[in-house]
């Protein structure tokens, strides 16, 4: 069985080589979904009996890893120096600083790879965290899986 919930923030960002409007500051409405599997909870008397997983539990998960951590802030490729420099210069600037540079598709493997160690298995249903979708746009989106 899979579940999947869905959540958005705002995020500032720029593709510093791109070719296009990218290269400039700027920010998007994204959507994140998340998708889990497992066996549906058979557990008498469980506020979970039932479900693959609280979706109340899901969202709150993803927000505390990831959308209360982008929300409202840019997201910067720690090699952009001139971009981190001015955001440093801006006074309790929400900045998070990126391994890599942050397309969506950089930006949903680095929200698999938080997500993927908190989702785990507390019923023996086999949960696993099997997709994460990111929107940029309301008809672009990327998905990363797990890359074993």
């Amino acid at each position: 069985m899979e579940i999947t919930t869905r959540l958005e923030f705002d995020a500032g960002h720029r593709i510093p080589d791109h070719k296009s409007q990218c290269r400039n500051l700027h920010g998007h409405r994204y959507a994140i979904e998340i998708t889990l599997s497992g066996e549906v909870i058979q557990a008498e008397h469980a506020s979970e009996n039932g479900m693959v997983m609280d979706f109340a539990d899901v969202k709150r998960i993803a927000r505390e890893t990831i959308v209360d951590r982008w929300d409202h802030a840019f997201l910067v490729y720690h090699g952009d120096t001139a971009v981190l420099d001015f955001l440093n210069s801006l006074p309790n600037h929400k900045t998070v600083v990126f391994p890599t540079i942050p397309t969506a598709e950089n930006m949903a493997a680095e929200a698999f790879k938080l997500l993927k160690a908190q989702y785990r298995d507390t019923f023996g249903n086999q949960l696993k965290l099997v997709r994460v979708r990111l929107y940029e746009t309301p008809n672009s989106w990327t998905d990363a899986f797990d890359q074993k």
